[in-house]
C-alpha cells in the first residue's frame, strides 16, 4: 500500500537538491493527488451520490456524464477528479480549463481548476486560480491551505505557512492541512519541526493514512529507522506491513545514496542570482 500512495504521488513531492531529490513525500496537498483529498482534489459529490466500485469504473461512469452533457460544471469536476484519482492530471486541469471558461464565476470549478494545477505542477498559475476561486466574506479552509501547498512548491515557505495558520484558525487541528504544514517544514529542511507537525496530524482522528507514511518517512530520514517501521507497520496486516517496511528502506536507501554521491562531487563554485 505505501508503494501505490508513494507512486501516486506527483512529481512536485520530489526534493529538489540533489541529496534529497530520490526521496518522494505524499502531500495531503500536495500532494494529494488521488483527486479526494482536500487539497488538490476534494471536487466534492452530492451527499448520498453513490460511488462507482474501482477507479477505472468510476473514471467511465463520469466519463459517460461528461460526454452526455459537457457544459455541466458538476459532470466536469467530478470527470476531472476520476481522471486525477487513475492519474491523467494533464487531461484533468484540460477538462477543467474549458469549463471554467464557460463558467467564469464557478467558485467550485474555479478550485477545482486550481487545486488540479498544483497536481499537475502549474504552481504560480495554481495558486492566481486559487485567489479568484476565495472569498475573504466566506473563507475556505481547504482553498487556503491549497494556496499554501502552491507557495511552497514556489520556494515560499514563510508565505505558505501564513496560509496554512490561517485555514488552521477556520479549521483548528484539521490533519490535512497540519500535514502540508509539516510537509512544507520537510521542504525547507527542518526535520525535527516537520515531524512534530506530523506527529500532531497523525494523531488527529480522521488522519489520512498518507499522514503516517509521511510521518514514517520524516522519522527515517533523521536516522531513527527502527521507529519509522515501527510506524508504517502499525495496525497493518503482516503482508502489507512488511511491504511497507521494505518500500520505506528502498526509500531511505536512496536518499543515503544521493547524499553520499554529493558529499563525494568536486567542490565546485556555485553561481547565484543575485
Amino acid at each position: 500500500m505505501l508503494r501505490q500512495l508513494l507512486q501516486q504521488c506527483c512529481s512536485a513531492r520530489l526534493l529538489a537538491s540533489t541529496a534529497w531529490s530520490a526521496i518522494l513525500l505524499l502531500g495531503l496537498c500536495g500532494c494529494q493527488t488521488d483527486g479526494a483529498s482536500d487539497i488538490t482534489g476534494s471536487l466534492g459529490e452530492p451527499a448520498g451520490a453513490s460511488r462507482p466500485a474501482g477507479p477505472q469504473r468510476e473514471l467511465a461512469v463520469y466519463r459517460e456524464r461528461f460526454r452526455a452533457n459537457p457544459k455541466d460544471a458538476e459532470a466536469a469536476l467530478q470527470y476531472a477528479k476520476a481522471l486525477r484519482t487513475t492519474g491523467q492530471r494533464s487531461q484533468a486541469v484540460a477538462i477543467l480549463e474549458q469549463a471554467t471558461i464557460a463558467h467564469p464565476n464557478d467558485k467550485a470549478l474555479l478550485a477545482g481548476y486550481g487545486r488540479a494545477l498544483v497536481d499537475n505542477g502549474n504552481f504560480q498559475q495554481a495558486f492566481d486560480v486559487l485567489s479568484r476561486a476565495h472569498s475573504p466574506d466566506d473563507p475556505d479552509w481547504g482553498i487556503l491551505s491549497a494556496q499554501g501547498t502552491a507557495l511552497d512548491q514556489l520556494g515560499r515557505y514563510d508565505e505558505a505557512r501564513q496560509y496554512y495558520a490561517s485555514a488552521l484558525r477556520i479549521a483548528p487541528e484539521e490533519p490535512s492541512v497540519l500535514s502540508n504544514l509539516g510537509l512544507s517544514y520537510v521542504l525547507s529542511k527542518d526535520l525535527p519541526k516537520a515531524e512534530e507537525v506530523l506527529r500532531r496530524a497523525n494523531g488527529r482522528p480522521g488522519a489520512d493514512p498518507r499522514v503516517r507514511q509521511n510521518l514514517a518517512l520524516v522519522v527515517g530520514l533523521q536516522g531513527r529507522l527502527a521507529e519509522a517501521e515501527d510506524i508504517v507497520k502499525a495496525d497493518r496486516p503482516p503482508e502489507e506491513a512488511a511491504a511497507n517496511v521494505a518500500y520505506l528502506r528502498q526509500l531511505l536507501s536512496r536518499k543515503e545514496r544521493a547524499r553520499k554521491d554529493a558529499d563525494n562531487k568536486p567542490a565546485t563554485a556555485v553561481a547565484r542570482p543575485d
